[in-house]
């Protein structure tokens, strides 16, 4: 008894995987995979569950349910939910939507709530509190809130701005205005205005302001084309198709306001693509599915009206579920600058505490005994020392730097605006530009490790071709001939297709192979493409490109589809027009990975014609297929010239086979719970026992420079791995053809890597608490030496390695209770398991990491997005993935940065990616020049940000041990105030938006120079530390030299100028010098409004300051401004122009002498190519020319080694 009722998630080690068979369906349950298993149940279980399911209420899928034309139906109380306390509301949303977050009452209080959700701003709203309180603050009040009010105003303002514009666009989406019943008459009515339930009239060019179920249309059998380009992005017209009996009966306007019918269906939900209901209308019931429904966010096109039930409106609508949050990325800088941020609070918190020690230390020493200090409060050392802690918090803020986060901001904006304005990235073709979707993650392309790609549509154009073929056993489409063969005798034939197999073309007109007749009907019949006339011409609209070139092929090859209905089908076959009907339509979808259609020919037979991936095909395939080892030979060889296969059969039915079949499909068609999974078992039914015909094979070209990007990006030490669902053979060779294999690569497979990981887990648990020498070998390579190694793996390996397979558990619903050491051993296995299964993980990643490639076949979109996190969990590496297609969202989605190609798949991995473009070509200059130039540019910004803040800062520590530390500041308020904000903010943000160490063609010639951002070299704790370290110095050499040129001086008029404030304004000018020249020492690519911020910033400072230091405004606001006079007397000093001058040489020489060092004795990359095209940049002569082209040539070689 115990072991049937602890059956435990097992795994089948036995079976060996099969590199032809998809894993499981993302979306399969163990339900689903259990009933598969021909389980026997013991007879008590099967008792206990049928007690249990007697007892248990139908739970409905469809609890959904919309009365036409009655809107007291929806007054029920069922219909109810209860918002507050006793307040009901209905469930039935309004169709008004709200995307706006602000109105003019709650504007200001609740932006101003979320500002000071983020720390910083939080932080400083305490300051500025602790400012107010006169025994704690040396510092005006007007210090923080300047800066504060700046910054806060900056993103109220562009809050508001964003905000305004959604109201406008909630304006005009609500007020548009459609025709719907009203008092049995179509009246207009604003889209804010439409309720569930209500009948609507749309016209030719206007958009579904609602879900809504079609019921009719102006064309012929009630077809209405649609374009989803607000749902996804796909400008291609897609047709709903509306049920025949509303098209039948609801065409006048009298039927519409008389229609009464009630829909069943699903709760409102995101998932676009589906939908499962049921019409009940005049005692019978309907099956409704996405076909019939147009999703709010459409466009009515190449339609003159059409009519509709509204089922869900304005925050129930599809389009609406969808437009929810996104997961948030960040970038590991941004994380690494928040952990220096709280690491600059911990030494801002000691500092501070250390002076208030060292204040109470001197009250009692000196304070206390110095009848000339005494100010009327009788405070203890101690509690003055606890004032004083406050104190120099406030003092010492700007240790935090305000705008640190704004100006980061703006960074990212402007190198997003150059992602976007770059032409070099731009796809004249599709008329499509690079577009950086995002702000907040353009350094982070300057440090990928990893490249995660889809294969179609991705590195190939997926622009399908049908190049080959296999009828009956018999290849057809090889290259004999020159000549393309000749279709003039076919009126419909497509003028764009080619073909060179006359042979085909001969059988074909002959009609002596029914086999190759059967083969084309089946291409032209099997499919769910809709066509339209234009000037005389067949126009196709195609779901995927593989069924647009498959149904194109047959009309070249005279089997034309020429229109369809909602049950028939109209195709000409080599001239003669036939009428066929269509009894069912068995979908495609990416479990099934097939299409069947059942028909009945004109002589009343019925057969059902399928095409579908080899792997599914073979399995229902009748023994006795004479034909089926000559079709698999012919795959392997398509798939070895990298061409996309398909298999096609057909089986006949008799009629009563049929009409006993028709009864389940339409039952399971019109079912309330688990419809999909009840269709897919119905049309598991019919679907076997299938004669083979032969296959299709069609041709994916290698888009444009795959080759050369995947070359430099490797060089860059960037690994490329593929994930794609394509045969393993096909993909290996797309794997040579983009050059990620070569004729040198070692190449291992599923088994091999099974079989070394199974040694690698055996070792390590033999070795598990033996000696620390074993335990470290333990973290040996995989592979010996340095061979060129690539992995492929099949994604039923790679379930077999990962333990991935899906459980199976025996269910007992009625079980025993278990004893506590029960518990405890199953316990204790299920963490074993665990520990089994992540040590297997984690060996698998570490053995494909030393593969230079890794190709990953018929894998499905859980497992792409499964490997990217593995990657991210045991390397702890930057990720990318770039793919095409829908298949791919899960997988972009789950790297830090995701990039969507705009392709022949629609837009749906763009709309999910952070960055797109046209092209996989562009990835290089993505990565290797903005990626690089983001990463230099903001790590020198945040390097000088945090050296220039600790040099203004830490001065008025220095200051603290010559003023019994009294929190008193070293410089004047409004310079605190004014210097973030005005004195040194320009030339940093300059350099963060346009410097470049070497230009963009350099970073492409030389993909190494990308390493530092790999090895996080230019921003990391220790460059933190030696800024903390440098603006220390600075603000030594800014106090103490002024302080000594100021200890025993005389000035030129007699006076001495070594007032505390002539002290300040010499420190503040040194101070102002020093930054910006730093900043210019900084700059590698200098143009003119860098110059001009440099300068201009040190010209502004001068300004504003003789504007402070004027007796005309200190008369004006005398308390605000009480430095009068002090800077036209100071700097009018020659003696301290001089000091100065050896400030600003003593902080800065030592920094020219340590650049010159380091580029002569230790030059980075960047040096060195810079460095010799300077110099052979200048050449002009012959031999120079020559002279240059080879140490150009060594160069390369050095920096590709």
């Amino acid at each position: 008894m115990i072991s049937e009722r602890d059956s435990e998630t097992t795994f089948d080690e036995d079976s060996q995987p099969n590199d032809e068979v998809m894993p499981y369906s993302d979306d399969e349950t163990e339900d689903e995979l259990d009933s598969r298993q021909p389980a026997v149940e013991p007879g008590q279980n099967q008792i206990n569950r049928d007690a249990e399911e007697s007892q248990e209420p139908l739970k409905k899928d469809c609890s959904w349910q919309v009365k036409a034309n009655d809107q007291r139906f929806y007054e029920q109380p069922q219909f109810k939910r209860t918002v507050f306390l006793c307040f009901k509301k209905s469930k039935y949303a309004a169709n008004a939507i709200k995307t706006y977050k602000y109105n003019p009452i709650t504007f200001l209080p609740l932006n101003l709530f979320e500002q000071f959700k983020r720390a910083a701003n939080f932080y400083f709203l305490v300051l500025l509190i602790l400012q107010s309180i006169p025994q704690i603050t040396t510092l005006s009040w007007y210090t923080t809130l300047v800066p504060l009010l700046l910054v806060l105003g900056i993103t109220a303002v562009k809050d508001l701005v964003d905000d305004i514009a959604r109201h406008r666009m909630d304006n005009e989406v609500n007020n548009r205005t459609c025709e719907v019943i009203r008092d049995g008459r179509f009246k207009n009515t604003k889209w804010k205005d439409i309720k569930v339930g209500d009948i609507i009239r749309l016209k030719k060019n206007t958009f579904v302001p609602a879900d809504i179920l079609l019921l009719s249309s102006s064309e012929p059998n009630s077809l209405c084309y649609v374009e989803t380009a607000e749902l996804d992005g796909e400008t291609n017209l897609k047709f709903k198709m509306a049920l025949e009996v509303t098209h039948r009966y609801l065409q006048e306007e009298s039927a519409m306001a008389d229609f009464n019918g009630l829909i069943e269906c699903e709760e409102p939900n995101n998932r676009l693509d589906k939908f499962a209901g049921t019409l009940f209308w005049r005692n019978m019931s309907y099956s409704l599915d996405a076909d019939k429904i147009l999703l709010r966010g459409c466009k009515i096109r190449n339609t003159d009206f059409c009519h509709g039930v509204v089922i869900f409106a304005g925050a129930d609508t599809k389009i609406m579920k969808n437009s929810g949050k996104t997961r948030f990325k960040r970038t590991k800088i941004d994380s690494l600058m928040n952990y220096m941020v709280y690491t600059i609070f911990v030494v801002l918190i000691l500092l501070s505490a250390g002076l208030a020690i060292g204040h109470t230390y001197w009250e009692q020493q000196i304070g206390n005994l110095s009848w000339y200090l005494y100010d009327a409060q009788d405070f203890s050392p101690p509690y003055r020392g606890f004032l004083n802690f406050w104190g120099y918090i406030i003092v010492l803020n700007t240790m935090v730097p305000i705008s640190l986060y704004v100006s980061v901001e703006v960074i990212r904006l402007g190198q997003s605006y150059f992602i976007n304005w770059d032409l070099q990235m731009y796809y004249p073709e599709k008329d499509t530009a690079a577009k950086a979707r995002t702000t907040t993650l353009n350094e982070q392309l300057g440090q990928i490790h990893y490249i995660f790609s889809d294969k179609t549509g991705t590195l190939t154009q997926n622009i399908m071709t049908f190049k080959k073929c296999c009828i009956n056993g018999q290849r057809y489409g090889k290259h004999k001939a020159i000549q393309q063969v000749d279709f003039s005798w076919n009126m419909y034939a497509d003028g764009k297709f080619s073909f060179y197999d006359h042979y085909l073309i001969e059988q074909i007109k002959s009609g002596k192979e029914p086999e190759i007749q059967k083969f084309f009907f089946l291409l032209a019949i099997c499919h769910t493409v809709m066509v339209d006339t234009s000037d005389g011409q067949l126009n196709y609209q195609a779901a995927s490109p593989d069924e647009g070139a498959l149904v194109t092929a047959a009309r070249n090859f005279g089997y034309v589809f020429l229109s369809r209905t909602q049950n028939t089908i109209t195709i000409s076959e080599m001239g003669i027009e036939r009428t066929y009907d269509v009894l069912a339509i068995l979908d495609f979808n990416s479990d099934r990975k097939r299409m069947s259609v059942i028909v009945r020919e004109s002589g009343g037979n019925i057969r059902l014609y399928c095409k579908g991936a080899d792997t599914v095909i073979y399995e229902r395939l009748h023994p006795r297929n004479l034909k089926r080892e000559a079709t698999e030979e012919a795959l392997d060889i398509f798939a070895n010239e990298t061409l996309r296969t398909l298999c096609l059969c057909y089986r006949d039915i008799s009629h009563d086979e049929f009409e006993a079949w028709n009864k389940k499909f339409v039952e399971a068609s019109v079912a309330t719970t688990n419809r999909d999974e009840a269709l897919d078992k119905v049309y598991e039914d019919i679907e076997k026992n299938l004669i083979l015909l032969g296959a299709t094979a069609i041709e994916d070209k290698l888009q444009d420079g795959v080759p050369e990007t995947i070359s430099r990006l490797s060089k860059a030490d960037i690994k490329i791995w593929v994930l794609t669902g394509d045969k393993k053979e096909t993909a290996e060779n797309i794997g040579f053809s983009c050059e990620l294999l070569t004729d040198e690569t070692t190449i291992c497979y599923g088994e091999d890597t099974s079989a070394l990981l199974q040694t690698r887990l055996e070792n390590q648990r033999n070795r598990a608490g033996s000696s620390t020498h074993s335990s470290l070998r333990m973290n040996e390579p995989f592979f010996q030496g340095s061979k060129d190694r690539a992995l492929i793996i099949t994604g039923s390996w790679l379930n077999e390695i990962l333990l991935e397979k899906k459980k199976k558990k025996k269910k007992l619903k009625l079980k025993f209770p278990r004893t506590a050491e029960e518990k405890k051993k199953q316990t204790e296995k299920r963490r074993r398991a665990e520990a089994y299964k992540e040590q297997q993980q984690k060996n698998f990643v570490d053995l494909a990491c030393e593969c230079r490639a890794v190709i990953c076949c018929r894998v499905t979109p859980k497992q792409k997005a499964m490997v990217v996190e593995l990657v991210k969990k045991y390397k702890k590496a930057i990720t990318l993935a770039i793919g095409d297609g829908a298949n791919d969202v899960n997988m972009i989605k789950t790297a830090h940065i995701g990039v969507g190609i705009s392709g022949q798949e629609g837009m749906q991995a763009v709309m999910s990616s952070d960055y797109s473009f046209g092209q996989f070509r562009y990835l290089q200059r993505l990565l290797l020049v903005h990626g690089r130039w983001s990463y230099i540019r903001m790590c020198k910004f945040l390097r000088y940000f945090f050296y220039k803040n600790f040099a203004f800062t830490l001065v008025h520590i220095w200051y603290s041990f010559f003023n019994g530390f009294s929190a008193q500041t070293a410089y004047e308020d409004w310079f605190i105030t004014l210097y973030n904000v005005l004195y040194s903010s320009l030339p940093v943000l300059l350099v963060g938006l346009l410097d470049q160490d070497v230009s963009d063609k350099l970073s492409l010639r030389f993909p190494r120079l990308y390493i530092l951002g790999q090895k996080d070299l230019l921003f990391n704790y220790k460059k933190f530390f030696l800024s903390l370290l440098h603006g220390a110095v600075t603000s030594l050499i800014i106090f103490f030299i002024p302080y000594g040129a100021y200890l025993k001086t005389m000035g030129q008029d007699g006076e001495a100028p070594s007032d505390y404030q002539s002290f300040a304004v010499t420190a503040a000018s040194s101070l102002i010098f020093v930054v910006n020249f730093q900043i210019g020492l900084d700059t590698s690519y200098w143009t003119f409004v860098n110059a001009f911020s440099v300068f201009g910033s040190i010209a502004l400072y001068f300004g504003i300051t003789f504007d402070f230091h004027s007796a005309g405004i200190h008369v004006l606001f005398p308390s605000a401004f009480q430095f009068t006079g002090t800077a036209p007397n100071a700097l009018r000093q020659p003696y301290l122009w001089l000091t100065m001058i050896l400030s600003i040489a003593i902080c800065l020489l030592p920094v020219v002498a340590q650049r010159f060092l380091s580029m002569t004795i230790w030059p980075s990359e960047s040096d060195r190519v810079s460095k010799v095209l300077g110099y052979f940049g200048t050449c002009t002569s012959s031999a120079h020319s020559s002279a240059w082209a080879h140490s150009s040539f060594v160069l390369a070689e050095h920096l590709t080694l």
